[in-house]
């Protein structure tokens, strides 16, 4: 037997139930070298799925010292289709090589555009992207980075709620690695059955509060923790071989899904109290263990869960929760934007009287990067607090609920008038923002935002809240509604609003995925140790600051998504130079130093094609 990670493993026939050996990784850890598995084996029933953990060919990604062979040809990130390698014979490496003629990247993009375009559902065009991603990753990613304003709806909100729902139904292959409570004692050998030695981002879920949509269970791993590594990859100019989804399986309390004989997760109720922080316990000291400097993102957990997560990890381990840190700045780089369209700048921020509506783990996130914000410039944490008005479902937060509130939400529990509605918060207090976090779809009503009209120039509103079935209200009404005074942002994509006078706006998407994946790139450059709230305010301006004139002028508070790449690598930049004030960046050498910008540029994953086999130069 051989320790791994301090957990037992077994020989590789008796353990692991298939072929295999042990040998030494790049970096002297013992490592798993195992033969691929069936899509069937790799979700084996009941506890014997432990014995299989997540089973993967080894190939790494572009590894300068892989040498490439027979069962290249099946690895969709190194399959390049009908794509051209140079010029000349075709590569004999490969058995079973495609026809003879060859199309460069530029005709495969052409071609597998045309099909999506042709196609008529949203979900239509999803497959078939998917598609291509289980044939050639690299051709898949190009696509993505050239076409992200096209294909965003397509990949993620709002086609990917109707992705998650039909997960089980649409299975095709494993693109993470999911553990569950049958592999409790076994995690740390398990993560050495991940192919790629050089994991730089991990992004976890439990599928307990997959976007508006409630919990999904394992269904999930469609949703944030697969549709989050994409992000990653295309936006953030993270490698592919460096990011790892995962799912934590522990349960599904949807009777739908435990009823569902298709279903392909634990059909048992989740788990609770301290069995399921010793699971994400476990988990975390397993990836650690292999990747110490590993940042690990904390992706839909429910709201009960979130905060205590973040709070127990996020002074020792370089991790970050989206729903979060990431809503909250980035909700707080549209605040600083639409104060720069209402010809202001970020110190005013304590002159606006804010309305969350939401008091789950989105919209606390936002209220306390807000609040972070108006400390910065200048407020006491006491004037602070006086800006926010937080409701949840039984009205305004009050002192008189202090038992049943956590403590963040307590941070925003007013002295007097608990209970009050949204509309009532409207009349009484006047709010120059209205930011909706509650996945009820139609809350805002048209009395609702005329009344914030009524009673502010511009007022701010932005429902936040996706898919788009569950935003508070739509482009269209807020526009209408307040005869197009408001400045508006959402969770979930609007087209173009055309006003009766002729006027048109541009709603733009308030999604996390302008921050992120920045974030998500800065810090790993840096080689930082933990991210902080300073990290994350920095983040949001270098966002905000990225808005052109002509962009305000139309009305948009978040540039456009075909800038994304450019965004997100100003957006690392101003993480790694806060990395380095706070002497944190301890990946960085003084050349590194000298221009941030080329070297970014320099480490940020471009999807092209690379040679899979040598150049030999055969005598005869």
């Amino acid at each position: 037997m051989l320790r791994l990670g301090g957990a037992t493993a077994l020989s590789a026939s008796s353990r692991i139930g298939c072929l295999g050996r042990i040998r030494g990784g790049s970096n002297g850890s013992p490592r798993l070298a195992l033969r691929h598995l069936s899509a069937q084996s790799s979700f084996g029933a009941g506890r014997d799925r432990r014995r299989v953990g997540r089973l993967h060919q080894e190939v790494p990604l572009a590894d300068p010292d892989h040498k490439p062979g027979r069962r290249d040809s099946e690895q969709p990130a190194l399959q390049q289709g009908h794509g051209v390698q140079g010029g000349g014979a075709r590569p004999s490496a490969v058995p079973r090589p495609p026809p003879p003629r060859r199309l460069n990247m530029a005709l495969q993009k052409e071609k597998v555009l045309e099909e999506i375009r042709g196609a008529e559902t949203m979900i239509q065009k999803h497959l078939i992207l998917e598609d291509v991603h289980d044939r050639n990753e690299t051709l898949y990613h190009r696509i993505l980075v050239d076409h992200m304003e096209e294909m965003a709806p397509i990949i993620y909100t709002p086609t990917v709620g109707q992705a998650c729902n039909e997960f089980a139904m649409r299975y095709r292959r494993p693109r993470g690695m999911y553990f569950c409570e049958a592999d409790r004692g076994h995690m740390a050998a398990m993560v050495y059955n991940w192919p790629q030695n050089d994991v730089r981002v991990i992004v976890v879920t439990d599928g307990s509060r997959i976007l508006g949509l409630g919990d999904l269970g394992a269904n999930g791993s469609d949703g944030h923790s697969y549709r989050q590594t994409l992000s990653l990859l295309c936006r953030g100019g993270i490698a592919p071989h460096r990011v790892m989804p995962v799912v934590l399986d522990v349960g599904t309390d949807n009777e739908t899904l435990l009823n569902d004989k298709y279903y392909l997760g634990v059909q048992e109720p989740r788990l609770q109290g301290a069995k399921y922080y010793h699971l994400v316990d476990e988990f975390v000291s397993a990836v650690r263990h292999r990747w110490p400097n590993v940042l690990i993102q904390f992706e839909d957990f429910s709201s009960d869960k979130a905060q205590k997560l973040l709070n127990k990890y996020r002074d020792d381990v370089l991790c970050f929760n989206d729903d979060i840190q990431g809503t909250g700045a980035t909700t707080l780089a549209g605040v600083l934007g639409a104060l720069r369209a209402k010809g202001q700048c970020p110190t005013t921020l304590g002159n606006e009287r804010i309305l969350i509506a939401g008091a789950g783990s989105a919209g606390i996130g936002v209220g306390q990067v807000l609040l972070q914000a108006m400390i910065e410039h200048g407020l006491s944490e006491e004037d602070a607090k006086k800006c926010f008005f937080v409701a949840d479902e039984k009205g305004l937060l009050s002192k008189d609920r202090i038992d049943e509130l956590s403590p963040e939400q307590a941070l925003f529990a007013r002295e007097e008038d608990g209970g009050l509605s949204l509309s009532e918060i409207v009349n009484k207090y006047k709010p120059t923002m209205l930011l909706g976090m509650t996945a009820v779809g139609g809350l805002f009503s048209e009395q609702l935002v005329k009344d914030m009209a009524k009673h502010c120039e511009r007022p701010i509103i932005f429902p936040l809240s996706n898919p788009t079935s569950k935003a508070e209200c739509s482009a269209d009404q807020a526009f209408e509604w307040t005869d197009g005074k408001c400045i508006f942002a959402s969770g979930s994509p609007f087209d173009p609003v055309k006003m009766k006078d002729g006027r048109t706006f541009y709603p733009t998407q308030c999604n996390n995925m302008f921050i992120f994946p920045g974030i998500g790139l800065g810090v790993t450059l840096a080689g930082a140790k933990t991210v902080s709230d300073r990290m994350l305010y920095v983040a949001a301006e270098a966002l905000a600051n990225y808005l052109t004139e002509d962009e305000l002028a139309q009305g948009k508070v978040f540039p456009n998504q075909s800038t994304i790449r450019d965004v997100s690598k100003k957006v690392a930049i101003a993480v790694i130079e806060e990395a380095v004030r706070t002497n944190q960046a301890s990946g960085l050498g003084e050349k590194d130093l000298e221009d941030l910008n080329a070297f970014v540029t320099k480490k940020m994953y471009d999807p092209i094609y690379v040679p899979l086999v040598e150049k030999r130069t055969i005598s005869i």
